[in-house]
């Protein structure tokens, strides 16, 4: 597979092409599932393996650790740790846990991201991350404060690399100019929502919004931030007729996009999945897909993307329909 580099300027990480979530691996999915997909994506040359301290609290019976511990079992069980790129995140847990989201989130406050990062490597059976983001905002806590966080966790040899998810532009601009300003390793890495449907004006994602026109603008001056973007396939929403489009995409601009899609794939001989994903890996910024699938088939289908060449052509007639 493929590798892209997420880098600070100064160092170098390499990571697959495609990125593997495992937002539900040990609560929707079970273990044998989990394991099947895991063992499937290193096996396709995959390396990139993201994770939270958060997946899957909203699941019943959810409290956030198990992914993370899922993870640990199968990377003990393969002895395979130095051959995958293990990312994993923290600011994102409600405290107590049952507590209203986002506004309880624990936040990013130092004690709380080394009190996490302590408990994320204790489950997943390792003493370094080689990705660690912040989750989501956190206004409580200074800003100065953030990065200064984050730096000392690569300085103490815990984190390789840091990055941020569901940012706002500015504020990912800001971090990183702090940092640079005082000559610490700063956000490397941002992770949005995104995909190759444009949200309707106005549309609400709550904590969790759409990677911005600025946030893309500013990645691709700055070639130094790599971008990840997630829910990339709308949980089915492109090929099943049973998985209606989120009502934030459910517009006129939308439909005329997926009507081009439906006649790139068709001329692709590639499904409309494998086409979006295509898309992402070759837009301007490239964005790396992080991949939410539940079974080895549809990883399968996604890893199909790699082989599709999109020329100018098809990729212009993407870009430009709506």
């Amino acid at each position: 597979m493929e590798q892209r580099i997420l880098s600070d300027g100064g160092s170098g990480l390499g990571v697959s092409a495609l990125c593997l979530g495992t937002m539900y691996f040990g609560t929707t999915v079970d273990e044998q599932a989990a394991f099947a997909v895991l063992d499937r994506f290193v096996e396709a040359g995959g390396t990139f393996i993201d994770t939270a301290n958060t997946y899957s609290f909203w699941v019943p019976g959810g409290t956030g650790v198990e992914s993370e511990a899922l993870l640990g079992r199968w990377l003990a069980s393969r002895g395979n740790r130095d051959q995958v790129v293990l990312a994993s995140k923290v600011g994102g847990l409600p405290v107590p846990l049952g507590a209203a989201w986002p506004e309880n989130a624990e936040g990013l406050s130092e004690d709380v991201v080394r009190t996490q990062i302590a408990g994320s490597m204790r489950r997943l059976g390792t003493d370094h991350l080689d990705v660690y983001y912040a989750h989501i905002e956190d206004r409580r806590t200074s800003l100065d404060d953030t990065v200064a966080t984050f730096a000392s966790l690569v300085t103490d040899g815990l984190v390789r690399v840091t990055g941020c998810s569901n940012h706002p532009a500015w504020r990912v601009a800001a971090a990183r100019e702090i940092a640079r300003a005082a000559g610490l390793p700063g956000f490397t890495c941002v992770q949005q929502r995104h995909t190759y449907l444009r949200p309707r004006p106005g549309a609400d994602f709550g904590a969790n919004p759409h990677l911005s026109d600025e946030l893309l603008d500013y990645a691709r001056e700055d070639r130094s931030l790599a971008v990840l973007g997630y829910s990339v396939l709308l949980s089915g929403a492109y090929t099943r007729s049973d998985r209606p489009l989120p009502e934030q995409y459910d517009h006129p601009d939308s439909h005329r996009r997926l009507a081009v899609l439906a006649d790139v794939a068709k001329e692709l001989g590639a499904t409309p999945n494998q086409v979006v994903l295509a898309w992402l890996l070759r837009s301007d910024p490239p964005v790396l897909p992080v991949l939410g699938v539940s079974s080895v088939a549809q990883l399968d289908e996604c890893l199909g993307a790699l082989d599709l060449d999109l020329d100018d052509e098809l990729r212009h007639r993407l870009d430009t329909a709506g």
